[in-house]
């Protein structure tokens, strides 16, 4: 009795250590949104250049995810992860002393590499400890991740008003790495290493159709959380909103991303077939950039709204969904990071593209329009995804 006491402690504690490492892994690109406006009264940057420092790290993080599990086999999943959130936390705390754009962009980069290596190993890590509640587990852990975007875009500007600092408003973020690498150290002996499996090679993913369309699908909805989180600040700053409001107003729109992420998991987690959630969350899509479009002003809070729910769901379903393809945690963790790596390098394109239309059209909704094309795309897709047939298309 008292084994199980002490595992389910294990299980609790690791749980905790899991949420606290998952807050870590957007605020270094949350930040900047609401800042951009400071930011660019004393460092020269184009709508353009901006974007960089969201699309730089989601491809540092694409390219890195690959090496993500090799370095987690050399390492172990702990080490890991220590090293990833020592990282993060120096990258975040380097801003407190930077002063040109190149410096803020090899700041994002360096911290989309720490994040990288954190989010190849989690998925397989959850499959193998939480196996009869992935999606549960799943979606507490993306959620915290959405958490972490929303206490970065909703504080950074209070940190701003409190210190007339954007720097102390990007680097104060790093406590929370210090804080995160704390927990995690103590958990050392709750996070075994995964157990080997005599499995295909990683490589073999890139011959496989279906997870391409995986990765395709993720990369798209991907896409769009990063130009939200890029560019919606910036968007109702040009409607006349102060910083803070436009702070808040992701803020509202992560929390409500992280209210569907611990939610629609767990809808989802009663039926195999994930298809009927997966629709209905790219309609929320659709509906947020039509109305955020057409209407910016009149129920301004609405379309952030339906943002947050659909966007929110969708990211911890596109990997539970990628999941529930193989058996095998080890297998399935490797498709994951394969699905993330390609997926984000697909995303990473999204900012600098809405920021060079913006610098072109003199306006953010032609990156609205062209998201909402994108999510239509995203709903043939989703046809596809029979649970039938998962053993079928990838072994």
């Amino acid at each position: 009795m008292e084994n199980i006491r002490t595992s389910s402690t294990h299980a609790v504690w690791l749980m905790v250590s899991i949420v606290l490492v998952a807050l870590n892994l957007r605020p270094s690109m949350a930040a900047v949104g609401p800042l951009l406006s400071a930011i660019r009264g004393e460092v020269p940057l184009s709508f353009s250049m901006a974007s960089l420092l969201t699309m730089l790290p989601v491809m540092a993080m694409g390219l890195a995810m690959f090496l993500g599990m090799r370095v987690a086999l050399r390492i172990g999943e702990h080490r890991t992860v220590v090293l990833s959130l020592l990282i993060i936390a120096i990258a975040t705390a380097s801003r407190l002393y930077l002063d040109s754009a190149a410096g803020l962009i090899a700041s994002a980069v360096v911290a989309g590499i720490g994040i990288a290596l954190i989010q190849a190993v989690m998925p397989a890590l959850i499959k193998s400890r939480f196996a009869g509640n992935v999606s549960l587990f799943m979606g507490l852990y993306v959620t915290s991740i959405m958490g972490g975007a929303a206490i970065a875009a909703s504080f950074s500007p209070l940190v701003l008003a409190q210190t007339g600092s954007w720097r102390t408003g990007l680097a104060i973020w790093a406590l929370l790495a210090v804080a995160a690498l704390g927990c995690w150290y103590a958990q050392r002996r709750a996070v075994t290493p995964l157990p080997e499996t005599p499995a295909r090679p990683q490589a073999s993913f890139f011959t496989s159709g279906r997870a391409w369309l995986l990765a395709l699908f993720f990369g798209m909805g991907t896409a769009s959380y990063t130009c939200v989180l890029a560019w919606l600040a910036p968007y109702y700053l040009e409607k006349g909103w102060s910083e803070q409001q436009a702070g808040l107003l992701l803020g509202f729109l992560t929390a409500m991303e992280v209210l569907s992420g611990l939610v629609t998991p767990a809808i989802a987690n009663r039926s195999q077939d994930k298809r009927l959630v997966l629709a209905a969350l790219l309609a929320l899509i659709m509906a947020g950039f039509c109305g955020m479009i057409l209407s910016p002003e009149r129920l301004s809070l609405l379309w952030p709204c339906l943002l947050g729910l659909g966007i929110g769901g969708l990211f911890p379903m596109s990997l539970i969904v990628s999941l529930d393809h193989l058996e095998s945690p080890r297998r399935a963790g490797a498709l994951t990071a394969f699905v993330q790596g390609i997926g984000y390098l697909i995303a990473g394109l999204s900012p600098l593209i809405a920021g060079m239309i913006r610098d072109q059209s003199g306006s953010f909704e032609w990156a609205w329009w062209s998201l909402t094309a994108v999510t239509t795309l995203m709903l043939l897709m989703v046809l596809r995804f029979n649970p039938k047939q998962y053993a079928r298309r990838i072994g």
